[in-house]
């Protein structure tokens, strides 16, 4: 079983990961000590066996897991928050499991991904998860320009400590007008969601930024005939706002998709509201 531990509050732990964590023979752990914790906050006494299962032995411990389960033993794979598999150990067991016929189940719950998706106002009927950008600026660049295209909603990881190179390289690669949010701490105490241009955002996040992020970035837009009519100009900058851009943010992304000066369609908003 694949179990989805809370990315915040113990609260958002599901009553099935509880009774697993008490009644499983296995359980493989990311963090062990972090396991430990969480199934004190939940009230659970573990009787398991309790193995370590990251990013350095997954490949090793997934044979020895798979042997454990073609033995006829219940395996529970916890990671430090989130859903195993999502930019964390568990892919490799799962291949493994399904190659030799043994049943993979899912116990679901908090995920950074889609909480970050569904808050930072963007369009979220389509998007991609894109993990953690290379960390070499090099690669990260050629990374981020394969993607400049990109048609729908992005979602990537990314450390506090690289989080300004991050979203420069993105607003190089992407254009610094494209919309995004930066979502931190999500479901903790000290949430907050910054929302706005990427530009703005890299300038904002170089004062430093602490906490776990998640980066939510908008696709590249449709190309479409260029919009001169103010009416339509304003109707667009609307558009956009009732999905959550900021004003500013959404003016500027119509100014972009139309090749216009920003100041012309700033005018046409305000010829559209006066």
């Amino acid at each position: 079983m694949l179990a989805a531990a809370p990315i915040g509050r113990v609260e958002d732990a599901s009553a099935r990961l509880r009774d697993a964590l008490a009644e499983v023979e296995i359980i493989a752990a990311e963090d062990t000590r972090r396991l430990r914790r969480l199934a004190a906050d939940l009230g659970v006494t573990l009787g398991a066996r309790v193995v370590s299962y990251y990013d350095q032995n997954e490949r090793g411990r997934a044979a020895e897991l798979v042997g454990e389960l073609l033995a006829g033993r219940d395996v529970l794979v916890v990671t430090d928050a989130g859903l195993p598999g999502v930019s964390d150990p568990g892919y490799r067991l799962v291949t493994a499991a399904v190659a030799e016929g043994v049943p993979v189940t899912v116990l679901p719950g908090p995920s950074a991904v889609t909480t970050a998706l569904v808050i930072s106002g963007l369009p979220s009927d389509r998007f991609c998860f894109e993990g953690f950008p290379p960390r070499r600026p090099g690669e990260r660049s050629r990374a981020l320009h394969r993607l400049a295209g990109e048609p729908r909603t992005m979602v990537f990881f990314e450390a506090p400590h690289r989080l300004a190179v991050t979203l420069a390289a993105m607003a190089e690669a992407f254009g610094a007008d494209r919309p995004a949010a930066v979502c931190r701490e999500l479901t903790k105490t000290y949430e907050e969601v910054r929302r706005g241009p990427l530009g703005e955002l890299a300038r904002w996040a170089e004062e430093g930024v602490r906490g776990e992020i998640t980066v939510v970035v908008g696709g590249a837009p449709e190309e479409t005939e260029a919009v001169t009519d103010p009416a339509e100009l304003a109707a667009a900058v609307t558009a956009l706002e009732s999905g959550g851009t900021p004003r500013k943010a959404a003016i500027a992304e119509v100014a972009r998709r139309n090749g216009l000066p920003k100041r012309v369609v700033y005018d046409a908003v305000v010829a559209g509201r006066g």
